[in-house]
């Protein structure tokens, strides 16, 4: 017997080889396509990816420089880099250098400054009105005076109606006598009458024209003198009005240095308000709570300049925020509202960026806003917050720390995505509906 033909039964052999058994490659492959296929069409969320950094929401919340208001020197540090400070701490003290400001009794001098302004001010408005009652009496004995020079006036031009009553009277009695006179002339030429009756008429006739002259002197005299008392009154007030205009010129002089001496009141209690603010800014306070860093000054007795930079202050409560930077090509699908997903450096997190539900470790935000002019590095900077429907952010996460961030847009078909991306197309331009809209939350 051929011991080749000897057929030894090998167990190994047949489970190793499965000579006797039928192949199934062909349903594993089938299989595989299948999924494959089914995979396909398996939902993919579009999205763009963008590096960022830990911010904070609001300017007050971020460090911020602690400057010196006025120039000085240091004379005493009350904290160290490190220390975490209230609001209202000390953090140092600085002395005054301007010898401006160097007398300790500056304010106390510059109120006696005021107070000597307000009695030179209560002085001048103490002259303003003895001013106005001076002109009041002036005006007074003005308005007296040309009283009684009207009077006075008034009696001349009675005398005057009466003198000119009594000269109209002795006018008739001296015609009366002029004629007597002129007819005793003729008798006495015809020789009727003695020269003794025509001297008897002659005497009557002077004594009459001698009467009517003193008559015409008098009216004369009255009436001069009504034209003195006129010039008088005129005198009298040109005379009270000077008076009063002098009275005039010292009130207004008076309101002049009154108005003079509260501006420079005013201009020194301002003097007195800015030396007060500054004895307080001596000592620099901090603005809020948070930690002292980069100390740009080291020691006791270096001089600072107005408005120089002493140290940082991180504040202790903080919105965080990301800032990232997108590309021009997608800013257009940026709209504020938008969901991102967060990678936050440090923290491990399993990423399926097209399938975000299924991700591991990543944190929730929403686009606050996102600015309209390019930044210097080419791209448009995005600002990302807190999503507070959506997993908290760790409390470890400090300003500074990375972040990527995967903005989710919209859901499409894998076979789509992969067809978008072997082309170089886009992502799907959409806007997000309003809250409450019907439909899904994204439009294409």
């Amino acid at each position: 017997m051929d011991p080749l033909s000897y057929k030894i039964p090998l167990k190994s052999l047949d489970t190793i080889y499965l000579q006797d058994q039928e192949s199934k490659v062909r349903y594993w492959f089938y299989g595989i396509v299948i999924l494959l296929g089914l995979t396909l069409f398996l939902p993919w969320t579009q999205n763009i990816k963008a590096r960022g950094d830990i911010t904070s929401l609001y300017q007050e919340q971020r460090p911020q420089n602690i400057n010196s208001p006025i120039p000085g020197k240091i004379v005493r540090w009350a904290v160290k880099e490190g220390d975490f400070v209230k609001k209202g701490d000390t953090i140092l003290q600085i002395s005054e250098i301007k010898e401006d400001y160097l007398d300790p009794n500056l304010v106390s001098r510059t109120q006696q400054q005021v107070e000597a302004k307000k009695g030179a001010i209560n002085f001048y408005k103490g002259k303003a009105a003895t001013s106005v009652s001076q002109m009041e009496a002036l005006s007074s004995a003005q308005t007296f005076k040309i009283s009684q020079l009207e009077n006075k006036l008034g009696q001349l031009n009675n005398k005057l109606t009466g003198e000119q009553a009594e000269l109209e009277a002795i006018t008739n009695e001296f015609n009366l006598t002029k004629d007597q006179y002129e007819r005793q002339q003729k008798m006495f030429e015809q020789g009727l009458v003695s020269q003794t009756q025509l001297q008897q008429r002659n005497t009557t006739f002077q004594n009459a024209l001698a009467k009517k002259i003193a008559a015409e002197n008098k009216i004369a005299q009255t009436r001069q003198e009504m034209l003195i008392v006129k010039i008088e009154q005129n005198g009298v007030q040109q005379e009270y009005t000077e008076k009063i205009s002098k009275a005039e010129g010292d009130r207004l002089q008076s309101l002049s240095n009154i108005a003079s001496g509260q501006g420079e009141m005013a201009k020194l209690e301002n003097q007195v308000a800015n030396y007060t603010i500054r004895n307080g800014m001596y000592v620099i306070l901090a603005p809020q709570d948070g930690q002292i860093v980069q100390a740009n000054k080291a020691g006791i007795g270096e001089i600072l300049k107005d408005g120089e930079r002493i140290t940082v202050i991180v504040p202790t409560r903080v919105n965080y925020a990301v800032e990232m930077y997108v590309r021009p090509v997608d800013l257009p699908l940026v709209s504020t509202g938008q969901k991102v997903r967060f990678m936050f450096d440090g923290f491990p997190a399993i990423i399926f960026s097209g399938w975000p539900q299924n991700s591991y470790g990543t944190f929730g935000g929403k686009v606050v806003a996102f600015e309209h002019t390019i930044s210097t590095n080419g791209m448009f900077r995005v600002l990302v917050a807190e999503d507070a429907t959506d997993r908290p952010w760790p409390q470890q996460l400090k300003l500074g720390t990375g972040a990527q961030g995967i903005a989710l847009l919209k859901d499409v078909p894998l076979w789509y995505e992969l067809w978008r991306n072997i082309n170089g197309f886009p992502p799907d331009y959409y806007t997000l509906k309003e809250p409450g809209s019907k439909g899904s939350g994204k439009e294409k």
